[in-house]
């Protein structure tokens, strides 16, 4: 990272050591880890963001922020697919001679946590970086830790046990994440991990581990509250505070470890029960590479063609979906339209038909339908309308009574908002209608014209009935 800030373009980050940067954003994320979470992004970044401001002080937040985003994507290994490191070393080989090896490696990962949410753990390369170690053994480094710390803290070397403590706050959480793989492993196939004997070990070794440390660590505490408590030095006294907050969440992080190691056994058995109920897989999964790749290449094209089309045809689906998600739906809708450029494809001109005029009813019919449906302060019954209408027209009579039936639910509202002054009203009565020379037959019904008022209602004026 130091080597790379000078080709930032947006920053001049000479003055920031990104190495130093870089383990106390392990660090951060180290102590946020449990078993079933990790370190969020912007919550490692507001912890950082302190450290980094510390080096250029005279720097804006903005940039410091950036400068602690920066250096958390460079851990993450963000752009590359697997997201992970590589590295050649070399070693001499039993013959003498010089091999070079290959390392791959991860610092951070992002993993999904167990109510959503993506989360940072730092992997045990990132621990061994911070304990200054590789390949140790957690439980004997941890054991030596105890054993230092008790030391320094009785000969009253404070700044050196609060080193040594956190080195032993390391060794705990690598020894929490060692117990969380298996576990995942578990989950995932319990064929993976040995339980007839390995597991059961470990799960003894770790219980009995644990109880050593709890008496270790509560002595441990008993001997710096006593020192932080007799000193009139104010530097030993903050020392051994900070001292009691790492002890303390020691004994925070043992207690998760012990919960965990106790329903170890029991969630073995309901996954071995999970797993063994839950039948073999309905459809094996295809090895492209074995068992379509090989053999198609081995064969002439002509033969070659059939066995392709038909896995590229199978494989593809009937149709390609619009939007594969939600997200992708709305994006899909809120798309500006895009003019397409001249001269792109032709434009067909549309041969349009004269207009057929094929209406029952003429501008004739619907004047004289106007003429005998217009009855301010007057109750006519619809049988009499129609016996008028029919001496005009025998296709009158029928738009009248169309007329008549919809007035009886009168649209008010519509009317209002065409600026009209008066709607048609039709009331149906107990009596049937007459038999009339126009062939309709049906309820008799009274019909009126009503004026509508300011307040969007209907008022009917005192009316005269006429033929009743």
């Amino acid at each position: 990272m130091d080597v790379h800030k000078s080709r930032l373009d947006w920053v001049d980050a000479s003055v920031y050591q990104m190495a130093e940067i870089a383990i106390h954003t392990i660090d951060q994320v180290t102590l946020a880890m449990d078993f079933d979470t990790g370190a969020r992004h912007d919550e490692v970044v507001e912890r950082v963001l302190p450290f980094v401001a510390a080096q250029a002080r005279e720097r804006g937040s903005a940039e410091h922020r950036r400068v602690a985003r920066w250096v958390l994507e460079k851990l993450i290994n963000v752009g590359i697919v697997d997201r992970g490191f590589q590295r050649v070393y070399g070693e001499i080989g039993p013959d003498g001679s010089y091999q070079r090896m290959l390392f791959t490696f991860q610092l951070l990962r992002e993993v999904p946590g167990a109510r959503g949410g993506i989360f940072l753990r730092a992997t045990d390369e990132a621990i061994n970086v911070l304990v200054g170690a590789l390949d140790t053994d957690v439980e004997s480094a941890q054991i030596a830790a105890e054993v230092k710390l008790a030391n320094l803290i009785d000969r009253g070397l404070l700044a050196d046990a609060r080193l040594e403590a956190e080195q032993h706050r390391y060794r705990t959480v690598q020894y929490g994440e060692k117990l969380r793989h298996r576990l995942e492993a578990t989950r995932r196939d319990v064929r993976l991990v040995d339980w007839d004997k390995e597991m059961p070990e470990l799960l003894d070794k770790a219980l009995g581990h644990i109880e050593q440390r709890f008496q270790v660590e509560h002595s441990i505490l008993s001997n710096i509250a006593q020192t932080r408590d007799k000193t009139d030095d104010p530097v030993k006294k903050r020392r051994a505070a900070e001292l009691v907050e790492i002890v303390r969440e020691c004994l925070s992080r043992h207690t998760q470890l012990q919960n965990r190691l106790q329903s170890a056994r029991g969630m073995y058995r309901a996954e071995q029960d999970r797993q063994q109920f839950s039948g073999p897989p309905q459809r094996s999964a295809m090895n492209l590479h074995r068992q379509l790749l090989t053999p198609i290449l081995e064969l002439p094209v002509a033969q070659a063609i059939a066995p392709v089309a038909a896995f590229f045809s199978s494989a593809s689906g009937v149709r390609v979906p619009d939007a594969l998600s939600l997200p992708q739906l709305v994006a899909t809708l809120l798309r500006p339209p895009v003019d397409s450029p001249d001269g792109s494809r032709p434009v067909f001109v549309p041969e349009l038909a004269d207009r057929v005029v094929d209406s029952r009813f003429t501008e004739e019919h619907w004047r004289r339908t106007d003429e005998l449906l217009d009855l301010p302060g007057r109750v006519r019954n619809l049988s009499t309308v129609l016996s008028e209408a029919a001496e005009f027209d025998a296709d009158l009579p029928t738009l009248v009574a169309l007329r008549a039936l919809h007035a009886l639910a009168p649209a008010v509202m519509n009317a209002r908002q065409r600026h009209e002054s008066s709607v048609m009203v039709a009331v149906p009565t107990d009596t049937g209608m007459p038999q009339s020379v126009t062939g309709i037959e049906g309820d008799e019904l009274l019909l009126t014209t009503a004026v509508l008022t300011k307040t969007d209602g209907i008022a009917v004026a005192p009316a005269r009935e006429e033929n009743r």
